[in-house]
């Protein structure tokens, strides 16, 4: 039987498995070449071995120095064509995202997956997960901003610069193009992506969504080559449904010029974020202050009233957080840097 002191230590655990966000929200579109704002070292504890998403420079090749400033600022630093969106089956598909979800902040944030079920327009019913790559305070609450090529560049605009795009990006500056058509007028590494919009999304405008916060699938963190601490804590995401995969072809061509990985081990990192699940509980940080109105100190008073069977049925019930971070003994050394970069609608 355990003593109440070792529940105690447990708590930590307890609390951050069950602590995804969860929601209902809003969806939008863009992709304006810019670097990402979960590029940049320190956003995020990420997995040791694991990098803030990977970017590109002007040709599409990925870079290794994560301090390099944005293309849309005079920098060397691109949005690569391999955070565009691909289908899984004909009822799943992957890909990126802005994101803003209530109750967080960029620590909580970046580099986390979410599985979008999608509940209006002509995607209904389809899912979606989406990682994490940019933020922005022009999102509003629980919005999540999807990277697709012809998508709109919104404020900022490194398309021009990195493809050669027309001056106010591809289409309209807020909501891109209009038609299928036009994709055939991109670049080749992003026409997969801008024809993703109309085939699979059906060219649904904005629709809503629910969305719980899932452990990101490798073969998204095999593209970004971000993995965060925590991630192996969030809950799966459903597995694929519906008829033939056909993201085979959508990554094919949505890949850097360069195969070369900027990332020590992208494979190795998802797989070691699957083990972070055998690590010793007590061994992780209590997590920071988040929306739950829950508090440690009452939790604690309550423990040592309690038998040891009640605090672990205190500890195990169901909590809803809007979002949370955490230290393990696997986080990367990382280092603070200036943020220069907003997404756009």
């Amino acid at each position: 039987m355990f003593s109440t002191k070792t529940l105690l230590a447990l708590v930590p655990f307890f609390l951050q498995v069950q602590a995804q966000a969860s929601g209902t929200g809003t969806t939008t579109r863009y992709w304006d070449c810019c670097k990402p704002s979960c590029a940049w070292p320190g956003k995020a504890s990420l997995l040791a071995g694991s990098n803030p998403v990977t970017t590109c420079d002007i040709s599409n090749n990925p870079l290794t120095d994560y301090n390099a400033a944005s293309g849309c600022t005079g920098g060397t630093s691109y949005q690569c064509s391999n955070e565009s969106p691909w289908a899984v089956t004909d009822e799943l598909a992957y890909g990126f995202a802005a994101v803003n979800i209530a109750g967080g902040s960029e620590s909580s944030w970046c580099c986390g997956c979410y599985e979008l079920t999608f509940t209006s327009g002509a995607v209904a019913g389809k899912k979606m997960v989406v990682q994490a790559t940019n933020t922005g305070g022009d999102l509003g609450s629980n919005q999540f901003d999807i990277s697709i090529p012809g998508g709109g560049v919104g404020i900022y605009n490194g398309c021009t610069e990195e493809w050669g795009a027309p001056s106010s990006g591809w289409g309209a500056q807020y909501g891109g193009i209009s038609d299928r058509a036009a994709c055939a007028t991109f670049p080749t590494a992003l026409q997969d992506g801008c024809y993703w919009r109309y085939d699979w999304f059906s060219g649904a405008d904005n629709p809503t969504v629910s969305f719980k916060q899932v452990t990101c699938p490798a073969e998204i963190t095999a593209k970004s080559g971000c993995t965060r601490a925590d991630d192996s804590s969030m809950g799966a995401a459903s597995a694929p449904s519906g008829s033939t995969s056909v993201a085979a072809s959508s990554a094919s061509s949505s890949a850097p010029a360069s195969s070369a990985s900027p990332v020590a081990s992208s494979s190795a990192a998802a797989a070691a974020a699957a083990d972070t699940t055998t690590s010793t509980p007590a061994a992780v940080a209590t997590p920071v202050a988040s929306s739950s109105t829950s508090s440690t100190s009452s939790t604690e008073e309550a423990a040592a009233t309690s038998s040891p069977a009640e605090v672990v049925a205190a500890y195990t019930a169901p909590v809803n957080l809007a979002a949370t971070t955490s230290t393990t003994p696997a986080v990367a050394s990382i280092t603070a840097a200036a943020d220069d970069d907003a997404c756009e609608l």
